[in-house]
Protein backbone atom coordinates (compact mmCIF):
# COMPACT_ATOMS: atom_id res chain seq x y z
CA UNK A 1 0.00 0.00 0.00
CA UNK A 2 1.56 3.22 -0.81
CA UNK A 3 1.81 6.52 1.68
CA UNK A 4 -0.25 9.47 1.28
CA UNK A 5 -0.34 12.84 3.22
CA UNK A 6 -4.17 13.33 3.32
CA UNK A 7 -5.96 16.67 5.01
CA UNK A 8 -8.94 16.30 7.40
CA UNK A 9 -11.00 17.89 4.33
CA UNK A 10 -12.18 21.24 3.34
CA UNK A 11 -11.15 23.11 6.66
CA UNK A 12 -7.64 22.19 6.46
CA UNK A 13 -7.30 22.79 2.78
CA UNK A 14 -8.41 26.32 3.36
CA UNK A 15 -5.85 26.68 6.10
CA UNK A 16 -3.16 25.50 3.42
CA UNK A 17 -4.72 27.61 0.76
CA UNK A 18 -4.63 30.99 3.22
CA UNK A 19 -0.58 30.45 3.99
CA UNK A 20 1.64 32.57 1.42
CA UNK A 21 2.32 30.80 -1.74
CA UNK A 22 6.14 30.46 -0.86
CA UNK A 23 4.94 28.27 2.09
CA UNK A 24 2.67 26.31 0.16
CA UNK A 25 5.18 25.52 -2.20
CA UNK A 26 7.48 24.31 1.04
CA UNK A 27 4.59 22.63 2.03
CA UNK A 28 4.14 21.00 -0.79
CA UNK A 29 8.48 19.61 -1.67
CA UNK A 30 8.16 18.42 2.34
CA UNK A 31 4.60 16.38 1.21
CA UNK A 32 7.04 14.63 -1.46
CA UNK A 33 9.13 13.01 0.88
CA UNK A 34 7.03 12.10 4.11
CA UNK A 35 4.73 10.06 1.14
CA UNK A 36 8.06 8.52 -0.93
CA UNK A 37 9.69 7.35 2.36
CA UNK A 38 7.75 8.19 5.82
CA UNK A 39 7.76 10.73 8.57
CA UNK A 40 9.95 8.72 10.80
CA UNK A 41 12.55 8.77 7.56
CA UNK A 42 12.23 12.45 6.92
CA UNK A 43 12.93 13.26 10.62
CA UNK A 44 14.40 16.47 11.84
CA UNK A 45 14.63 19.28 11.63
CA UNK A 46 11.22 18.49 9.23
CA UNK A 47 9.35 16.55 10.85
CA UNK A 48 9.60 16.74 14.89
CA UNK A 49 6.91 15.00 17.50
CA UNK A 50 4.59 17.40 19.96
CA UNK A 51 2.90 15.14 21.99
CA UNK A 52 0.42 12.09 21.95
CA UNK A 53 -0.20 10.96 18.59
CA UNK A 54 0.66 14.93 17.51
CA UNK A 55 3.53 15.43 14.76
CA UNK A 56 4.43 18.76 13.36
CA UNK A 57 5.72 19.11 9.33
CA UNK A 58 7.99 22.26 9.40
CA UNK A 59 8.47 24.94 6.52
CA UNK A 60 9.39 27.75 6.14
CA UNK A 61 8.80 30.80 3.68
CA UNK A 62 10.21 34.58 2.80
CA UNK A 63 7.25 35.60 5.80
CA UNK A 64 8.19 33.29 8.46
CA UNK A 65 7.69 29.78 9.40
CA UNK A 66 4.78 27.65 9.53
CA UNK A 67 3.42 24.14 10.21
CA UNK A 68 1.39 21.59 9.74
CA UNK A 69 0.16 19.28 12.55
CA UNK A 70 -0.78 15.95 11.44
CA UNK A 71 -1.51 11.98 13.17
CA UNK A 72 0.22 9.15 11.42
CA UNK A 73 -2.56 6.78 11.64
CA UNK A 74 -3.31 3.14 10.38
CA UNK A 75 -1.85 1.85 7.42
CA UNK A 76 0.21 4.12 5.52
CA UNK A 77 -1.78 7.11 5.68
CA UNK A 78 -0.75 10.55 7.34
CA UNK A 79 -3.47 12.91 7.77
CA UNK A 80 -3.41 16.49 8.47
CA UNK A 81 -5.21 18.27 11.11
CA UNK A 82 -4.11 21.47 11.21
CA UNK A 83 -2.24 23.95 9.33
CA UNK A 84 -0.74 27.49 10.51
CA UNK A 85 1.79 30.53 10.24
CA UNK A 86 3.84 30.11 13.48
CA UNK A 87 4.23 33.39 15.16
CA UNK A 88 6.01 32.38 18.42
CA UNK A 89 8.84 30.60 19.31
CA UNK A 90 6.71 27.36 20.51
CA UNK A 91 3.35 26.02 18.80
CA UNK A 92 0.79 27.33 20.95
CA UNK A 93 -1.28 25.74 23.06
CA UNK A 94 -4.51 26.41 21.03
CA UNK A 95 -3.34 25.44 18.11
CA UNK A 96 -2.23 21.81 19.51
CA UNK A 97 -5.89 21.88 21.40
CA UNK A 98 -7.28 22.46 18.11
CA UNK A 99 -5.68 19.62 16.56
CA UNK A 100 -5.89 17.55 19.28
CA UNK A 101 -9.97 17.57 18.99
CA UNK A 102 -9.56 17.24 15.59
CA UNK A 103 -7.68 14.30 15.20
CA UNK A 104 -10.19 12.64 17.21
CA UNK A 105 -12.77 13.10 14.92
CA UNK A 106 -10.38 10.50 12.22
CA UNK A 107 -11.32 7.10 11.59
CA UNK A 108 -8.90 4.32 11.95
Amino acid sequence: MPRTVQTLGTVLDAEIAALPKDMQAAFLRLVEPIEAVGPEQVGHPHVKHLRGKLWEMRFSGRDGIARAIYVTTVGQRTILVHAFVKKSQTTPKAALDLAERRAKKIEP
